[in-house]
């Protein structure tokens, strides 16, 4: 910002005041762990406490060391806390007296604050007692009271409380934003010894790959993170970036078990070629056997699948009761079923059809078991997927040997596998198994069962199956969504975990007992939303062999390739941590500047260390503003900026040594205020600016000129009474102080004339920053009351004019003659031309000829109305720029030679007065019926079309229904005292606005408008033709008069052209409804001129689409016409017939085509030739209608008769015929039943219809109509539930209930699936249930997805 000239920036004598000392009321959120992030530290401490004093009360109060935390400003994106050594006083770091000050108490260099231990007790880090410590696994609510916060006291909890990281050891996983369910995978993985210490001993090589997208480097650096850092969580984000996961991912919440399969699949892949190979199979793979026995000669027919996990049900699917203990859903599992009646079995051995069992044999067990129960599930009552939270119990050590060979019949072709063995009919249940990994010789590395005599598996050890528990993961919430967290014994200590994000704490095994689910246990924390509980979802368990079990790899026992990457994650994190102490120590502020070059007023964001001086800080800002070599930096200073205000707060003279942090008051996230570059020239002396000055912009009005001039500025205080504010002025200015007018600008027009000589500033409303206008001139016009001042009219059209891009059609307007609407006399021929000639003149002639009218027109009003006794107000000065306008007829009979393109204006106005315009049509760009935002108040309104003919005032509604902020209530009601203007009312209908009234006049009375012109060059590039208007307009003009404005540039009258506003990304909407005034527009918006008739009164603008009831697309846009208000139906069908014969190629007879309402793509009611709009037909702006060839004559004579749309269902031949309409002369089943026997030849009792679902034409999958629609409902009339048929054009579906489905093979029936499903995607009428769309969980093994949409 330039400064103003020495001897015009004045400064008043500063006023010092005391008061007494305020206080600072500081409330500290503990965010350090969840046993104390909903409790809340108040302290009220004198204004004068130092920032480091607060440290101490904080420490106090909160029973920590001190120097172990940080505070921080809450509700900030920025997190950088307050310098705990600085002695500066709170006011002065920015916290504000006698308000609430929010801060956040937060970990300091990732670990926990240190409790403090004293006498009192008010922490013990040194001993803990399971009995006395509350303990926390995961969101679960907690019991107990809240402590006033003054005493900092804890609330208790179900489960204990979070522990310091030194207690437990363990570092957390920071949750992205709905990665819950990785975190416990991941840290389940980490806890397991063989999975981590494998992992550890694979080792990547450079050249082969991108670390970046090696997921198994990725976890091999997370995991030696989670063993190392000193952070209390680190992040997954390297993680999931080697998955190939974008950022969206975060926010897609997926099944932990289902990651599971993904990303053993994932590493199974990555890790071919190595020793790790086969590590999943070692160590997470077991087999099992599916097998089908026949009970009559024994014979058994298996296969044999491998498995990851073992999905256990929780409940039975239709029992009411659930299985109680994880051992009776195991012996569930394997229970054999039998296969009778129907369901028999075809043996190989016997050649025919015998009952057989069915079931599944556990071969071997893996040396980590993997078991989920599954507890989502789907109610078809509801149709809604569901979770099941009954209690079901699972023991610490589960012993897994009698769930071996369940049955033993004594038949000696038990074990055979004669013509089966692996390639045996039988098949895996797919329902049951959550894993399809089939090997069928695979050497397997766990317990091998399957050669193993009774005898011999008898002298088997027990301890030889018997698993011990080591992970449980749980899951909090509902079948909608919840949280995922992870219970982990460690084999080190055998202690409990929990791993709850970046929350680890220590637990026990009641903890473990509460997560197997019930009523009788505690609910969780999401509860209240999702009405759901907390209990187990996966449970892990290792073998317990002490051959076998590992321990973890310790730090010095790692390999040599980990050591190194332990170093480079080492100083990384130091590297880091350096980092952020720089940061915690920079001060980030707002920096503005005017630059002199570029003449803008420029931001940027200066970064200044806290301990850089002044002079430091203005040399970054200067080189930062690119000044070098534009002005010389001892020309440059920094002030105090308040940007919202436009205010220069203060200056720091003397203080140029100060540090930044002490001169902004510390460290913040951000700041109340902002700095400023000032720049003086080489001749001027910076002014000072103390605290407590306010800046007023003053700007000087010549009336002689009608010219204001740029502001000057000058600093005043409140408590200055007008006088002496006057004698600043003019010593600023020049200006005579005796006879000098002050107008205050507070807000948008609302001026005030500042007449009270000792009233004060204060008393006037001035603030930190204002606007005045002064004039001093020897003029009568001081003498006049302001209101009615040529001054106030100045000043009126100063705060009102808007500029407006305007861009003229590209094409000759002289070709549109032959589609003018204008009645043609015997001259039109010659007055076409003459128009034509005119619109090829430039637009330079057009302003010049223009110009020269206004002016003229001007002078006549003026002596019109100075030999009247009209008001003062509507008086205007000698050297107007304002414009008279009445009406477009007054306008050409006060103009000396109108334009032949005025006069047929006019004459059109008189003739086609019977119709308004319609409130907005669709834009060439927009096509279809969605509407944009600005529309929904209009397309809101009712259909009352008699209310706006006598609607002379009222409420002004917004055009397009926006910017409500540009229309205030202190419009100058003096100005426009005994006028009317024409004001919208919500009650109005929507499509029947206009300017004028019957004659063809104004209803608006006359007032002074503004409108200039001058031609602008067009920047889009939309082409050489396109020509631009630079339009200075008052926006308190109509649409109806800135379109007569803006005729001699297009060069055809305003009915023949249209307004489009342009918004962003260049969509347009028309602007139609010509009473509105351009209030809701503001500087540089764009408007497009488009060639085309704009809608009379009464005129909607209709799109046109053909029904094919039969056609795989039944709904075709044919083209936009116009109907009116009182037209019958058979007259639209009329104005149709052309065009729809030349847009189209339609030849059709007007007796067979019908009209049809459309609802979406949905066929209505019909309506008859003697319908009439708006009084029988309901019609609105953006309106559709169907248009539907007939084969026949119309059969519909009378709204009491039904159209339908039936179709019948052939199920002998698994084909739907085409559609065929039936006329009822009333809502009679009975009539339905015998039309529909008429027509096909069903006899009456065999004939059955169900009504169709969805979106016409209701389209059905072939396999499902049958059996899924509901047939034959037990109604007697159409209109009643459940088919509620009331309007034309419902879909009837019919069969013959004696016809016989015919029986389809497996291969016609998958073939017939795949037509139907590619038939029904592409017309996209499937309807399922789906609250949400879930995105399948996808590891990509490539780095990334591919683009292609079609691998969604």
């Amino acid at each position: 910002m330039m400064v103003p000239s020495e001897e015009h920036q004045l400064v008043p004598k500063e006023i010092e005041s005391a008061a007494e000392e305020p206080r600072v009321l500081c409330i500290v959120q503990d965010l350090t762990s969840v046993k104390t992030i909903n409790e809340k530290l108040t302290l009220n401490l004198p204004a004068s406490t130092t920032v480091s004093k607060l440290y101490e009360d904080v420490a106090h109060n909160a029973g920590y060391v001190n120097g172990t935390f940080c505070l921080g400003w809450a509700n900030t994106g920025d997190q950088t806390p307050l310098a705990q050594a600085s002695e500066m006083s709170l006011v002065l770091s920015g916290f504000e007296a006698g308000k609430r000050n929010f801060l956040q108490l937060t970990d300091k260099d990732g670990e926990q604050p240190q409790i403090a231990s004293d006498e009192s007790g008010t922490a013990d880090s040194s001993g803990l007692d399971d009995s006395s410590q509350d303990r926390f696994i995961g969101p679960l609510p907690r019991d107990g009271t809240v402590g006033c916060s003054s005493d900092y006291s804890s609330p208790s909890y179900s489960y204990s409380s979070i522990l310091n990281k030194s207690d437990t050891g363990y570092v957390g996983l920071v949750n992205q934003a709905m990665t819950c369910y990785l975190n416990s995978l991941l840290q389940t993985l980490f806890m397991t010894p063989e999975f981590r210490n494998a992992l550890y001993n694979w080792e990547f090589e450079d050249s082969e790959e991108d670390p970046v997208n090696s997921i198994p480097y990725q976890l091999q650096r997370l995991f030696v993170l989670l063993q190392t850092s000193k952070k209390r969580a680190i992040e997954t984000t390297d993680v999931t970036r080697s998955f190939g996961w974008d950022s969206s991912e975060a926010w897609q919440q997926h099944d932990v078990q289902e990651l599971c399969r993904v990303m053993f699949d994932a590493l199974e892949q990555k890790w071919k070629q190595t020793e790790q190979a086969d590590l999943i199979n070692q160590l997470y793979q077991g087999k099992l056997k599916d097998y089908v026995r026949c009970l009559e000669c024994g014979y058994e027919s298996w296969r044999i699948d491998t498995y990851l996990d073992i999905p256990l049900v929780i409940r039975p699917f239709g029992a009411s009761q659930a299985f109680g203990s994880v051992e009776e859903a195991l012996q569930a599992f394997i229970q054999p079923e039998t296969l009778d009646g129907p369901n028999q079995y075809f043996c190989e051995r016997c050649k025919k059809k015998c009952d057989a069992r069915k079931g599944l044999r556990f071969l071997h067990f893996p040396y980590l078991l993997t078991l989920q129960l599954k507890r989502f599930d789907f109610d078809y009552t509801t149709m809604h997927r569901i979770k099941l939270n009954d209690r079901m119990t699972f023991p610490e050590e589960l012993d897994m040997s009698p769930f071996i060979d369940v049955e033993d019949e004594k038949s000696p072709q038990t074990e055979s596998c004669t013509d089966s063995g692996a390639e045996n009919e039988g098949s895996c249940h797919s329902d049951q198994m959550s894993n399809d990994f089939s090997t069928d010789d695979a050497v397997d590395e766990g317990i091998c069962l399957d050669n193993t005599s009774s005898a011999e598996r008898a002298l088997k050890p027990k301890s030889s199956l018997t698993f011990e528990l080591f992970s449980v993961m749980v899951h909090s919430g509902s079948a909608a969504g919840g949280h995922y967290y992870a219970c982990i014994k460690s084999f080190s200590d055998s202690q409990w975990y929990s791993f709850n994000d970046q929350h680890v704490s220590k637990i026990t095994q009641d903890d473990i007992r509460k997560t197997y689910g019930g009523s009788s246990g505690s609910r969780g924390y999401y509860s209240s939303a999702f009405a759901s509980s907390t209990n187990a979802y996966m449970l892990m368990y290792r073998l317990k062999d002490p051959s076998r079990n590992a321990k973890f790899l310790e730090v010095e026992d790692f390999p040599e390739h980990i050591k190194r990457l332990m170093q480079r994650e080492k100083e990384s994190e130091e590297q880091e941590k350096r980092q952020r102490e720089i940061e915690r120590n920079t001060c980030k502020i707002k920096l503005f500047g005017m630059h002199p070059v570029k003449m803008m007023m420029v931001e940027n964001k200066l970064e200044v260390h806290k301990d850089k001086t002044l002079r430091e800080a203005t040399e970054m800002a200067y080189k930062l503003m690119d000044l070098d070599g534009v002005v010389p930096l001892d020309c440059c200073r920094l002030v105090k900026y308040d940007e919202f205000h436009e205010y220069l707060e203060r200056s720091y003279e003397g203080e140029e040594d100060m540090p930044m942090g002490l001169l902004l008051g510390g460290v913040k996230s951000s700041y109340m205020f902002d700095l400023l570059l000032e720049i003086r020239r080489p001749d001027q002396v910076f002014q000072p600016y103390k605290p407590g000055e306010v800046m007023v912009k003053v700007h000087v009005v010549d009336l002689k000129s009608e010219s204001i001039a740029a502001p000057v500025s000058v600093r005043a205080y409140l408590n200055q009474t007008i006088i002496e504010f006057k004698q600043l002025i003019a010593q600023a200015t020049g200006l005579c102080a005796e006879t000098m007018r002050v107008i205050l600008e507070r807000c948008y027009n609302d001026l005030r004339l500042l007449s009270v000589p000792n009233k004060t500033l204060k008393a006037e409303g001035f603030f930190r920053s204002n606007k005045v206008f002064v004039e001093s001139s020897d003029s009568t016009d001081h003498q006049a009351v302001f209101t009615d001042s040529i001054l106030w009219k100045l000043l009126d059209r100063h705060g009102n004019t808007i500029r407006l891009f305007v861009s003229l059609p590209e094409q000759s307007p002289g070709s549109l003659a032959n589609r003018t609407s204008c009645p043609k006399a015997s001259a039109d021929s010659e007055d076409s031309l003459d128009g034509a000639k005119g619109s090829r003149k430039s637009v330079e002639a057009i302003l010049e000829e223009s110009t020269e009218k206004l002016k003229n027109l001007s002078l006549q009003q003026q002596q019109q109305q100075q030999s009247s006794s009209t008001s003062d107000s509507q008086k205007s000065s000698e050297h107007s720029d304002f414009e008279f306008i009445e009406s477009p007829a007054q306008e050409l009979d006060a103009a000396s030679q109108p334009s032949q393109t005025e006069n047929c204006t006019r004459t059109a106005s008189d003739t086609e007065n019977q119709f308004p315009s319609e409130e907005r049509s669709d834009s060439d760009v927009n096509n279809d019926r969605s509407t944009s935002s600005v529309d929904s108040d209009i397309l809101s309104s009712s259909h009352s079309s008699d209310t706006l003919c006598n609607a002379d005032s009222g409420p002004l509604p917004l055009a397009n229904g926006l910017d409500s902020h540009s229309i205030t209530s202190s419009r100058r009601s003096k100005a426009h005292e005994g006028k009317k203007e024409t004001w919208d009312t919500a009650e109005e209908d929507s499509g029947t606005d206009s300017e004028y009234d019957e004659n063809g006049k104004s209803k608006a009375d006359a007032q002074y408008l503004y409108f200039r012109t001058e031609p602008c060059s067009q920047e889009d590039g939309s082409g050489e033709g396109q020509k631009c208007l630079l339009v200075h307009v008052d926006k308190r003009i109509t649409l109806a008069a800135f379109k007569q404005n803006l005729e001699p540039f297009v060069g055809v009258p305003s009915t023949q052209f249209k307004v489009f506003r342009v918004y962003a990304n260049n969509q347009e909407f028309e602007s139609v409804r010509l009473n509105e005034t351009l209030t809701s527009f503001s500087d540089d918006n764009k408007i497009t001129i488009r060639l085309g008739r704009a809608l009379k009164k009464g005129e909607y603008r209709v799109k046109v689409y053909q029904l094919l009831v039969n056609d795989p697309e039944p709904c075709k846009f044919l083209l936009d016409t116009v109907f009116a208000k009182g037209m019958t139906v058979r007259q639209s069908k009329e104005e149709l017939l052309p065009q729809l014969k030349d847009q189209c190629k339609l030849d059709l007879s007007i007796d067979r085509f019908r009209l049809r309402k459309k609802t979406w793509k949905n066929p209505g009611t019909v309506f008859l030739d003697y319908h009439v709009y708006e009084e029988d037909i309901n019609i609105s702006s953006n309106w559709e209608v169907f248009l539907e060839v007939l084969e026949e004559p119309e059969r519909m004579k009378s709204m009491s008769q039904l159209a339908v749309l039936t179709r019948r269902w052939c199920p002998a031949q698994m084909k739907l015929e085409a559609f065929r309409e039936v006329v009822l002369e009333s809502s009679s089943v009975e009539e339905l039943k015998e039309k529909l026997s008429e027509l096909s030849g069903i006899p009456l009792e065999n004939l059955e219809f169900a009504k169709g679902r969805g979106t016409f034409p209701c389209d059905i999958s072939l396999l499902e109509i049958h059996q899924d629609l509901d047939w034959n409902p037990k109604v007697s009339t159409l209109n009643v539930w459940p088919l509620y048929i009331c309007d034309d054009g419902a879909v009837i579906f019919y069969r013959d209930s004696t016809e016989e489905l015919i029986e389809l093979s497996e291969e016609e029936r998958n073939e017939l699936m795949k037509k139907e499903s590619s038939r029904l995607l592409k017309t996209g009428h499937r309807i399922s249930y789906s609250p949400r769309k879930e995105k399948a969980l996808k590891i990509y093994l490539d780095g990334g997805p591919t683009k292609d949409p079609g691998q969604d």
